[in-house]
């Protein structure tokens, strides 16, 4: 995405928007009308298809080949080998649609399509959904097949495939809003007597919106497109942070209106002492402004940044990597983005500022004694913290060559220059928290 960020966050909020009162109406039929497990799945499935349908038209066929391949790949595979093809059809099917708009962008000279940006928006989560999945089955979390009086008695082979269909195609998570585990998601599905929180559903639609305005308000009046060519010196690095601040607002207010929808469906509620909805399956809401936004550590910031996403990167790349975690994680983290030239040097850039950061705060943070030196510390790596994260936040989302080349000749270089430099200086250094995942 670069600044045609704004129209897809418009166009995806319109949608979400149009499914919250179907999301209601599903909870409220499963509350109160006691709907069959059968029709909830059918229920939901046919409003994913709807949903698929009115926001990217065409381009839906893409994502519903991809679902109901990977729905064949989850029953055909056994479970030693379903992670890994499912993981490489998956990946491939994404990467191939990104090559095409690559394809489109740069060779063809077109417009950006907002549709087909939704399209691979729906992608990438669909990925989250079928790797995720797919390691639930490999470490028998989650069993592939009916037993054998169900197969007798239905047709068995629509059964299987329902609740994993509906599972990817859902409409409350369609287009966006925190990781379900599916075991979480067939809770939800069977559980049916706890009340939804309108409540909490609204006040996150309603936060959602403030963000929205409040993103105007800095891309319109505080830092015009227009002052990204026209600065110089310093005054560059108060566009490039006010610059990533509307990103950020942009951010926050998307993954707000996600739980909203999200919490209007049931997904967040507690599902009472249901087995399937323990605590390895809780639903890990993305959205914590006031940590990202008073973070001193850029590690902080990354675990907390799209907390469910990170959370899932954590599982299927940096605890499966025997060498280079960190690097591992980041990388595959710009190829699940699009590859565009921004991406690749962003995330990569984003991997060094980390450890750089783990050693920086463990060699130089001991240093602060007094109450003031604390003070002053953490004052000075929150500023220098915000200020790396703009610099990367830039360089992921303008995607361009030359965007690079003027986040790195002006004065912006400077700040991760100081943290390439750190990592220099301290290589030799050993710092015990980089054995710990993050």
């Amino acid at each position: 995405m670069n600044w045609e960020t704004p129209f897809f966050f418009h166009a995806t909020a319109f949608y979400q928007l149009v499914a919250f009162p179907f999301a209601v109406l599903f909870h409220y039929l499963c509350t109160s009308r006691n709907l069959s497990i059968n029709a909830r799945y059918a229920f939901l499935l046919a409003g994913g298809f709807l949903l698929a349908w009115a926001a990217m038209r065409c381009y839906a066929l893409l994502l519903f080949i991809s679902a109901f391949s990977s729905v064949a790949v989850l029953h055909s595979a056994g479970p030693q080998q379903v992670h890994t093809w499912a993981f490489f059809f998956q990946m491939t099917w994404q990467t191939l649609c990104h090559l095409w708009l690559h394809y489109k962008e740069y060779y063809l000279q077109e417009p950006a399509c907002i549709r087909l940006s939704i399209t691979l928006s729906a992608l990438m989560l669909m990925t989250q959904k079928v790797t995720s999945l797919a390691l639930d089955i490999h470490e028998r979390k989650v069993r592939v097949g009916l037993p054998s009086e169900e197969r007798r008695a239905l047709g068995w082979h629509l059964l299987q495939a329902l609740p994993f269909c509906t599972y990817l195609l859902c409409f409350p998570t369609l287009l966006g809003g925190p990781l379900c585990s599916f075991n979480r998601f067939q809770a939800w599905i069977r559980y049916s007597k706890s009340p939804v929180s309108l409540r909490a559903a609204i006040q996150r639609g309603l936060g959602a919106l403030t963000l929205g305005f409040l993103k105007n308000i800095v891309r319109g009046y505080i830092c015009p497109q227009d002052d990204l060519i026209d600065c110089a010196r310093f005054g560059c690095v108060y566009v490039m942070w006010t610059s990533a601040l509307s990103f950020r607002l942009a951010y926050y207010s998307h993954w707000l209106l996600d739980e909203s929808l999200f919490l209007a469906a049931g997904l967040g509620l507690e599902l009472g002492c249901n087995q399937n909805a323990g605590t390895a399956d809780a639903v890990l809401m993305d959205t914590d402004i006031w940590t990202l936004e008073t973070a001193h550590m850029i590690a902080v910031f990354t675990r907390t940044w799209n907390r469910s996403t990170a959370q899932w990167l954590r599982r299927l790349i940096f605890q499966r990597s025997s060498y280079y975690p960190l690097l591992s994680t980041f990388a595959f983290s710009a190829w699940w983005h699009g590859l565009h030239p921004g991406q690749v040097f962003g995330f990569l850039c984003w991997a060094v500022m980390v450890e750089a950061d783990y050693r920086f705060h463990h060699f130089l943070g001991s240093m602060a004694k007094s109450q003031v030196q604390r003070l002053l510390y953490r004052t000075v790596t929150w500023c220098h913290t915000q200020l790396v994260i703009a610099f990367i936040m830039m360089a992921v989302e303008m995607r361009s060559p030359s965007m690079l080349w003027w986040l790195s000749s002006s004065y912006n270089g400077f700040f991760p220059l100081v943290y390439v430099i750190t990592l220099l200086l301290l290589a030799d250094k050993r710092v015990s928290s980089l054995a710990t995942p993050h």
